[in-house]
């Protein structure tokens, strides 16, 4: 739907009687002055500016024809050449329409600072001074956040340290990695995206963390778990074996007669936590054999009776 100009109301047309001429977008007459043009366009803005009609998508699209519309007419060369015939209402030099929020990313129109609003500045009233706001607001915009990648190792994850990052300038950013970060955490460095324009802060660099996996820890919320091979000796005689903890071995009792499959808990040996203290490193024992065949193992089995009436498997039977 457009609009029809009648006298103070506008009502609405159907899609195909869409109004294209400028002179009725903003309802004057074709011999009408600068200044009337002026007046009317501002009239209209002030009722359908995006800013005094959040939400209003209708209100938004209206505002795109009347701006188009006085971006041709309040240019003296566009609109003598519009009147001879010689472009149309689109402007002929130029591919498509120009929006109102396509002044917005331009460097070079004639609303980047405050002077292209000289004409609506006249008085002290609502839409002079929102216009001024948001020119002084693209003067001095923030910059952009900047997005990264960073892969760290395991143990890195789980201790913390210090890591430098190469961005596309050629620069580089020193990364503190906190002890217990986890895959996919996003560090957020304040100031250190992309610079501001004017008195427009930085924007920040935000770096997703990507933890590499570890050949034998794995992790489970702040709980570290590992596999630890033992012997047959240790597993049925029990005793101290070393175990690998992320911040260096450490000496664990395997009980007498301890299975494949057994777990056993080292407190606080895992993952720091954010609120205090660290999780515990698990330890699933896995009893294994000598590579090469021992003669002494196999007669001793041979002989060895409890050995042979024993069934493991005995829970699955059918």
């Amino acid at each position: 739907m457009r609009l029809r100009d009648c006298g103070d109301a506008r009502a609405l047309l159907p899609e195909e009687e869409i109004l294209t001429d400028p002179y009725q977008l903003l309802g004057v007459e074709k011999t009408a002055s600068l200044d009337d043009i002026r007046k009317s366009y501002r009239k209209l803005a002030k009722k359908l500016h995006p800013d005094l009609n959040p939400g209003n998508k209708q209100a938004e699209e209206e505002f795109k024809q009347v701006s188009t519309a006085y971006d041709l007419l309040s240019d003296p060369d566009k609109r003598a050449k519009f009147d001879r015939g010689e472009i149309d209402a689109t402007g002929a030099e130029r591919p498509q329409q120009r929006f109102y929020r396509d002044f917005a990313s331009a460097s070079d129109h004639a609303y980047a600072d405050a002077s292209g609003f000289e004409d609506f500045a006249a008085g002290d009233d609502l839409f002079a001074e929102i216009l001024r706001r948001q020119a002084q607001a693209r003067a001095n915009a923030p910059g952009a956040d900047m997005h990264f990648r960073l892969a760290v190792d395991f143990l890195d994850a789980v201790n913390g340290g210090t890591m430098r990052l190469g961005v596309p300038d050629g620069g580089t950013l020193e990364v503190k990695i906190p002890a217990g970060i986890a895959d996919a955490q996003v560090l957020r460095l304040r100031g250190k995206g992309a610079p501001g324009r004017g008195t427009g802060k930085p924007g920040d660099a935000l770096v997703e963390v990507t933890v590499r996996p570890h050949r034998f820890f794995t992790r489970e919320g702040d709980d570290i778990h590992v596999e630890l091979p033992v012997t047959l000796t240790e597993a049925v005689l029990g005793g101290e074996v070393p175990v690998p903890t992320p911040t260096g071995p450490v000496m664990m009792r395997v009980p007498k007669h301890s299975n494949t499959g057994a777990v056993l808990r080292l407190k606080g040996k895992g993952v720091h936590r954010q609120g205090g203290g660290h999780g515990d490193e698990l330890v699933r024992l896995k009893v294994m054999l000598p590579p090469a065949p021992d003669p002494e193992l196999e007669s001793f089995l041979a002989g060895w009776l409890a050995g042979k009436s024993y069934d493991p498997r005995r829970d699955m039977q059918p």
